[in-house]
């Protein structure tokens, strides 16, 4: 099994960002659509994050990493 990663994946109209939180193989660029999960998402124009911790957690615990934005979310 390959390294999974959890990203984000833009989403939205130009200049009207919102990311979806998905879990993807580290290789796969993230807008192929070809994620395992989709765990959450994000809202930049309002701030608002909406994630599911307990399915975060079981991805971590089958060796997934984190991105750097992910994780400061």
């Amino acid at each position: 099994m390959s390294v999974l990663t959890i990203r984000l994946q833009r989403r939205g109209r130009k200049k009207d960002p919102s990311f979806r939180v998905i879990v993807v193989e580290s290789k796969r660029a993230p807008k192929t659509g070809n994620y395992l999960e989709m765990v959450g998402s994000y809202d930049a124009r309002v701030d608002r994050i909406d994630l599911n911790p307990e399915r975060i957690k079981h991805w971590i615990k089958e060796g997934a990493t984190v991105s750097d934005t992910v994780h400061n979310l």
